[in-house]
């Protein structure tokens, strides 16, 4: 792609900011943490900005997994993150389903971050309803919460946090950053945040995408399946947080706090937000990525992912080994990241 090209989709991307994914709420917190290590102004922004998007689940103190309340200064912690598609074109209203749902494990002693995409047409049980559908179903039922009390049912492990964001900032933040480094697997077409059909064009290989074709890689599912477009989204996840705590990123911070703008909600104070920047001050991120098996499935003719439970379980004991819920568990994950 020309420069000139390059800089007149980056002015575009500007000016419409539609769909976000909400893969960007991770660099997002990071960027948030790291302000106070560049400026009293920074900071006040991020502060502003993030104490703006706070949003508490009425009732919900802790998690009912947890006999206490966390505290990730000093605990292990796992976030829930809701991606939403609350457009007007859309116009869903209260009943938006999740179009993407990540749960990350943070391990506050070895400073590791484990990431499990959850296919959104996976059959599981709904607590809110009482009856099994698929996943992003709970959001319409009862908003994060139900979406919170679905994925504890799921894992059988404790949900501590959520992060909420819709789909109107995600173009703008990668452009904010000038762009990401993503190997696309494949040649692709897709359409664009505005749905023309073939209006983005993407090579093999390793390249810089700016907004919207990071958006086009991340939305794509023609050649493969729900999984793979799960794994090209933490893919697309990683490059931006190592672009977001790199040299170059830190001068970006105040533009893409700007992108995000109202298109948050959380249920993180600041004050805990910030115990976080020690994820990203080395300059790199650690983070496993890890899938959910399963096949396609058909009841009563409707499309279901039904999730392999061995490999679900082995999912699980992984995310549970990580918060070091189970002694002996721990002590095998440590040794693993210390490898």
């Amino acid at each position: 792609m020309s420069i000139d090209r390059y800089r007149m989709k980056k002015e575009r991307s500007r000016k419409r900011r539609k769909r976000i994914l909400f893969f960007i709420l991770v660099p997002l917190l990071i960027i948030a943490f790291s302000a106070a290590s560049y400026g009293a102004v920074l900071y006040k922004k991020a502060e502003t900005v993030l104490n703006g998007s706070f949003e508490k689940i009425d009732g919900r103190e802790k998690s009912d997994l947890r006999e206490e309340k966390v505290d990730p200064n000093i605990d292990n912690v796992s976030i829930l993150f809701i991606g939403v598609d609350e457009s007007e074109k859309r116009n869903f209203g209260s009943n938006t389903r999740s179009d993407a749902l990540m749960l990350a494990t943070l391990n506050n002693d070895t400073k590791t971050v484990k990431l499990v995409s959850i296919p959104r047409d996976s059959y599981t049980y709904i607590p809110e309803v009482g009856y099994n559908t698929k996943i992003n179903h709970a959001h319409a039922f009862g908003g994060p919460k139900a979406t919170i009390e679905t994925v504890e049912e799921l894992f059988n492990l404790p949900v501590d946090y959520y992060v909420k964001m819709n789909f109107n900032a995600f173009i703008d933040v990668v452009d904010a950053l000038d762009g990401i480094e993503v190997d696309v697997p494949y040649e692709m077409e897709e359409q664009n945040s505005e749905d023309e059909q073939g209006a983005i064009h993407l090579e093999e290989g390793l390249q810089s995408l700016d907004g919207e074709e990071a958006l086009a890689f991340a939305r794509t599912r023609k050649a493969d399946s729900d999984i793979e477009r799960g794994k090209r989204q933490q893919e697309i996840m990683k490059a931006i947080m190592e672009k977001a705590v790199s040299t170059k990123g830190v001068s970006k911070y105040d533009e893409v706090m700007e992108a995000i703008g109202d298109n948050m909600t959380t249920d993180i104070p600041f004050s805990e937000m910030k115990s976080f920047i020690r994820y990203g001050t080395s300059g790199k991120i650690n983070v496993e990525s890890l899938s959910l098996q399963g096949e396609d499935s058909y009841i009563d003719g409707v499309y279901y992912y039904q999730l392999d439970e061995p490999a679900l379980n082995e999912v699980t004991d992984k995310l549970k080994n990580h918060l070091q819920l189970s002694k002996n568990e721990s002590d095998t994950d440590v040794a693993d990241s210390t490898e």
